[in-house]
């Protein structure tokens, strides 16, 4: 019976030395890639953990998920970052996108805009 137990804890230790070298083998990088998907308008809602964008020009809505502690909001010269709170409704934004987490649309990044449809400098 002790070769057994002995045996499982091998088994347990070699499974946790490959968990930990998965998540080891690629790390994160500062500048990880964001969703090539775009859409840019004028912010009807926003919240904690969403974001509702509406294009003038197509009328075409589309809400985003945002995850807790998102700070990829951008100036226009994409150095300055600025809190979620900047964002308010009225505003024109643009929201780069993916729909990998459960087919759901999720902001990667928020670059805020001037009505004219460019990006804002700094405020």
């Amino acid at each position: 019976m002790k070769g057994k137990g002995t045996h499982m804890k091998t088994i347990s230790l070699v499974v946790l030395v490959f968990a930990i070298a998965s998540l080891t083998a690629a790390p994160v990088r500062a500048n990880t890639k964001v969703g090539t998907a775009t859409f840019t308008g004028i912010v009807n809602h926003v919240s904690d953990n969403s974001i509702k964008v509406t294009d003038p020009k197509t009328k075409q809505t589309l809400s985003f998920l945002i995850l807790p502690k998102f700070d990829q909001i951008f100036s226009s010269d994409g150095k300055t970052t600025y809190q979620m709170k900047a964002i308010k409704a009225g505003q024109y934004v643009k929201v780069y996108y993916d729909q990998k987490m459960l087919g759901q649309r999720h902001a990667d990044r928020i670059f805020l805009l001037a009505r004219s449809n460019r990006v804002k400098g700094r405020q």
